[in-house]
């Protein structure tokens, strides 16, 4: 069976260790796996705005030895001008795998049934485990092992990158807070799972309202824009109610003395991040952007490895 990253669980506690111990090896030693000789190509689709995961993406393949085949999302029109099915058909044959970020999860894991080669979601609105990947390698490099380490999450709680951290946390063996306002809370089904994770793992999940119980002691603080792609209609009702999750100087005091601050960016200084946090000795944000190069390559190098052997573990 193909293997897949759809969302932040498909991934075993010892494969996300063994695909985090990959993207340390290729950051040391960029042009040493030649998993796309060919070159092959990788199909890389955008349906939404992009700069990091269009960057790394193509240099990775790149530097892997393939071809990034771009695909324009409004050209193709997918799920419109054709169905998701057909593309996905049309697509396995010609390339080793299959790289997008879009909309619905349920677009995704339609392209991932019918495509006979992996599929990476390089973002949907549920789910961005590509930029956990890269989180997880950052926290390890700054923080040492991740299991036991205490992160919080601030502000759209509801989000993609909330539910990331709920999930590949919990793998990890963290102990992951997401704290938001009233109405931005995690899908009660995706904390559940992030707890049935962790129960095994040692780590564990929880949603808190207050952001100072949240950050009290915490070795990680995590926010995003509190304005998701597509939802920027909504970006004057939040500003109130988000205030208070904002990463400032005086929230982050109640943190660990030692502890980093993530933003998976585009950040908006002065919003959700203080510039004086976001630009100061705590932040580990340009860190975080470089690893999504270095996480990248090693999930693709993982999941054709696994295809090569007809999707069963190495």
């Amino acid at each position: 069976m193909t293997r897949h990253l759809l969302r932040d669980d498909d991934l075993s506690p010892a494969e996300q260790a063994e695909v985090l111990a990959l993207a340390k090896e290729l950051k040391a030693a960029p042009y040493s796996c030649h998993a796309l000789e060919g070159p092959q190509a990788v199909a890389i689709i955008f349906d939404k705005p992009t700069l990091r995961t269009q960057a790394s993406f193509t240099a990775g393949v790149a530097q892997l030895g393939g071809y990034p085949m771009l695909v324009d999302g409004a050209l193709a029109r997918i799920g419109t001008r054709e169905s998701v099915a057909d593309v996905a058909r049309v697509l396995g044959r010609m390339t080793s795998a299959v790289v997008w970020r879009t909309f619905g999860q349920e677009r995704l894991e339609e392209m991932a049934a019918h495509a006979g080669v992996p599929v990476v979601n390089a973002l949907t609105d549920q789910f961005h485990p590509c930029q956990l990947l890269a989180d997880l390698q950052t926290i390890e490099e700054h923080k040492g092992p991740l299991a036991g380490l205490q992160v919080a999450f601030l502000g759209d709680a509801a989000s993609n990158m909330s539910h990331s951290f709920l999930l590949a946390g919990a793998t990890a063996g963290i102990h992951v807070r997401v704290s938001g306002p009233q109405g931005f809370h995690p899908d009660a089904a995706v904390l559940a799972r992030a707890q049935e994770v962790a129960g095994a793992t040692g780590g564990s999940a929880r949603s808190v309202g207050d952001p100072v119980d949240a950050v009290r002691g915490v070795d990680v603080v995590v926010t995003d824009t509190w304005v998701s792609m597509g939802k920027e209609e909504e970006a004057g009702e939040r500003n109130a109610p988000f205030l208070p999750y904002a990463v400032t100087t005086d929230l982050l005091a109640h943190a660990d003395a030692d502890a980093i601050v993530l933003h998976c960016l585009p950040a908006y200084r002065g919003k959700e991040i203080a510039a004086e946090v976001i630009d100061g000795p705590r932040s580990v944000v340009w860190h975080e952007a470089e690893n999504r190069l270095h996480a990248q390559k090693a999930l693709l190098a993982w999941l054709l490895a696994r295809a090569d052997a007809g999707g069963k573990p190495a």
